[in-house]
């Protein structure tokens, strides 16, 4: 039997209750949806909750509608994905039936007490929206005068349906009919139906969605065009002004030992910057356990991104409810061998002993940051009583995923990273007493050239994140991920690019602690993301409430830990490849 279900996105015009809008319909075949005449049609109610809170949810009923057969239904469970986007299905029991029009039809008499009319004007000052008949519960008059008067439910919903041949194309609704709320009232909750004929095939049903004027404006592009000469040009001023000071640096180390050994002695009062530390740039970093594990995850979560974002372009998962998280999670199990083979490798060829205590250290890093902050906003979401609580037994598949797929997986790198790239490969051996590092300039420290590090990275990703979060906030699809992997893909090399320059300002200053001063230097992108993310609450949305408040800074606080450690891994392995050519070209002692 086919079902359907509601979409999310609507006019922002129909605080008057006058709601055009779509609806997403899913069947039990992922492919196909297809009726009968007079088939019945299941119509299913999923949440309420404030507008301005996307994450503030809870079940449909918890509002006091009345129930058609005087229970809740049918439920009906989604995926992963879809229960960890809070959605909680259940069959409204509304007799709707295939290519047949209802003119005017009772759901059922809505009997109005005092604790019931309190219920729906709460709501309807927070301007509650129900993701079933998709627009607000009521509408708030302008009558200060009469407390009763201003406060008024739609009772009826006006529902027109467009169809090719034997499927669903796209549905509007309007909401009609409100009536004022006063206790001992009885209200007839009715709906009426109208089916017409469209030319849009099936395929195309879901561009409705699609918001063209916001996300491919023009400013969309311009800021593309823009990172893009960013990274030529940086590109460029990194390869001419490196390798030019590079190259007279290799050409005074390239001539014969004897003009080499005149030269030295010549110069050897002048003699300053990354040529002096070669003995401790390859020193092993402090916190080496933690190094690895970072730059490890770091790197699984850079080709976890590139593998969602094509898996994005060419299966439109835009398309399913939590489609992408639901990738999202099981991708990222798949791809913990990279974490392991990367952490493990270069734990190994540093001459690191606790190889176990790593690769936990690594499967774990990651996946029980993200649980910590989970568990604090569920306990929130528990506590209000919110859909957005994620139900034990889905708590229960994600952790036999990480325990059965991800964990052994990051086990099984481990291993073929010690034994496959674990053994040391430095171009200069290093000396047993460590240099120590002369007094600089205050830009010239390493959290100076830290935090200064994210600037750039930031600026190519500023526009887009504004996109992203606007599609993650305010209710709409996100869908140009040819665009996002056009970013993403300016991000890694900007990054790279800025962290090497970083790099060797710091080995000219004569500090050899460049290891993690490279990875922070990429990473602190994601403090400025993060920092953007409290211009964007305070400006750009009309969140309240301690829920959302919670909900909106802990998931930004879960993707900027992601960003940083992405950028920082990338930065990390950028910079070790330059440090390595650039010692490879010297005689080392």
């Amino acid at each position: 039997m086919g079902k359907f279900d509601y979409g999310m996105i609507f006019d922002d015009e129909s605080r008057l209750g006058r709601v055009t809008n779509y609806l997403e319909w899913e069947t039990d075949s992922i492919f196909e949806s297809k009726y009968g005449q007079d088939e019945a049609v299941k119509l299913w109610v999923n949440k309420v909750g404030p507008y301005n809170n996307p994450q503030e949810t809870y079940n449909y009923y918890s509002l006091p509608f009345c129930h058609p057969s005087g229970n809740d239904g049918t439920h009906k469970w989604g995926g992963l994905g879809e229960v960890l986007g809070g959605n909680e299905l259940i069959d409204s029991q509304i007799d709707l039936k295939f290519a047949k029009n209802v003119d005017k039809a009772v759901i059922c008499q809505l009997e109005l007490d005092e604790a019931k009319v309190k219920q729906f004007k709460d709501a309807i000052e927070n301007s509650y929206w129900f993701e079933f008949f998709i627009g607000f519960v009521g509408e708030l008059r302008p009558d200060k005068n009469s407390d009763n008067g201003k406060h008024a439910l739609f009772t009826h919903t006006s529902i027109t349906i467009k169809y090719n041949k034997d499927q669903i194309i796209h549905v509007n609704l309007t909401q009609e009919n409100p009536k004022p709320l006063e206790a001992g009232t009885v209200l007839g909750m009715t709906y009426s139906v109208k089916w017409s004929l469209t030319n849009v095939s099936f395929a195309r049903r879901f561009d409705v969605y699609l918001d063209y004027p916001f996300f491919e404006h023009q400013i969309h592009w311009f800021s593309i065009f823009n990172s893009f000469m960013m990274v030529i040009f940086l590109t460029g001023l990194v390869s001419m002004i490196l390798m030019r000071t590079l190259r007279n640096d290799y050409a005074k180390y390239a001539r014969d030992d004897d003009d080499l050994v005149e030269s030295l002695e010549r110069d050897v009062s002048e003699e300053t910057g990354w040529k002096l530390v070669h003995g401790d740039v390859f020193r092993p970093p402090r916190s080496l356990v933690l190094l690895s594990a970072v730059v490890g995850t770091g790197a699984q979560l850079a080709m976890l991104v590139l593998l969602v974002i094509l898996m994005a372009i060419v299966g439109t998962l835009y398309v399913g409810r939590g489609a992408i998280v639901t990738t999202f999670i099981v991708c990222y199990a798949l791809t913990s061998f990279i974490a392991g083979y990367v952490s493990g490798g270069m734990y190994s060829r540093h001459g690191g002993k606790s190889w176990i205590k790593s690769m936990i250290l690594t499967a774990c890093l990651f996946p029980f940051m993200c649980f910590g902050i989970g568990f604090i906003l569920n306990t929130i979401a528990i506590f209000y009583g919110s859909l957005a609580a994620i139900p034990f037994g889905t708590m229960v598949v994600v952790f036999v995923i990480w325990a059965f797929i991800s964990f052994p997986l990051a086990l099984l790198g481990t291993v073929v990273g010690r034994n496959w790239s674990g053994a040391p490969n430095n171009p200069c051996r290093v000396k047993t007493i460590p240099r120590p590092i002369p007094e600089k300039k205050w830009y010239l420290t390493p959290s100076v050239v830290s935090m200064m590090g994210g600037l750039l990275p930031f600026g190519s990703i500023f526009i887009e994140m504004y996109f992203v979060f606007t599609s993650f906030w305010n209710y709409k699809v996100y869908y140009v991920y040819g665009f996002m992997l056009l970013v993403f893909l300016i991000l890694i090399i900007v990054t790279v690019c800025v962290t090497i320059v970083g790099t060797y300002f710091l080995l000219n200053a004569e500090n050899y602690h460049w290891q993690w001063t490279s990875f922070f230097s990429a990473a602190s992108t994601a403090v400025y993301v993060y920092l953007y993310s409290i211009y964007y609450y305070s400006m750009k949305t009309k969140m309240s409430g301690f829920f959302q408040t919670s909900f909106y800074f802990g998931y930004t606080l879960m993707f900027c830990l992601g960003l940083g450690i992405l950028c920082g891994a990338v930065g990390y392995l950028g910079s070790n490849l330059f440090v390595r050519r650039i010692y490879k070209n010297i005689k080392c002692d």
